[in-house]
């Protein structure tokens, strides 16, 4: 009986594979890495500005009232439901439901006042629907 110890050949890790696949690694990333430059680009963003009314056909603009009467082409509708509203939309639309309905919302209007004239627009669809902004300039103004 042999009881003598053997020495152990510390294990060695061999790092040049390791280092060979990270190379390939790091050129295919470099390859096929496009690199925007965000910081490079001229971009001019738009204005909420309008400095005239447009008339375009295809446009029915609806004032919304702080009290909650509504306007449409600066015609006064009578009722606030959204059957009267809807009524008066589909009067005045010219170009059918490919019209475009812009809100002109008073700042302190209710949010329900806004959403009857959307609500109305849909009902007798016309899906086109954006909102009329002023300026902070011309808001301070006032």
């Amino acid at each position: 009986m042999n009881f003598r110890t053997r020495p152990h050949a510390e294990p060695e890790i061999n790092l040049i594979p390791f280092i060979d696949v990270l190379l390939v690694v790091l050129i295919f990333l470099m390859l096929s890495t496009t690199y925007s430059k965000f910081t490079e680009l001229q971009v001019k963003l738009p204005a909420a500005d309008a400095e005239q009314q447009r008339d375009y056909p295809k446009e029915v603009i609806v004032a919304v009232s702080s009290d909650g009467r509504y306007m449409i082409n600066k015609t006064l509708v009578e009722g606030r439901g959204i059957e009267a509203l809807g009524a008066a939309l589909v009067e005045a639309a010219k170009a059918g439901k490919d019209s475009v309905v812009i809100i002109s919302a008073d700042a302190s209007a209710k949010h329900q006042a806004v959403i009857t004239v959307m609500e109305a627009a849909r009902r007798h669809g016309m899906t086109q629907i954006t909102f009329a902004t002023q300026s902070s300039a011309q808001a301070g103004a006032k």
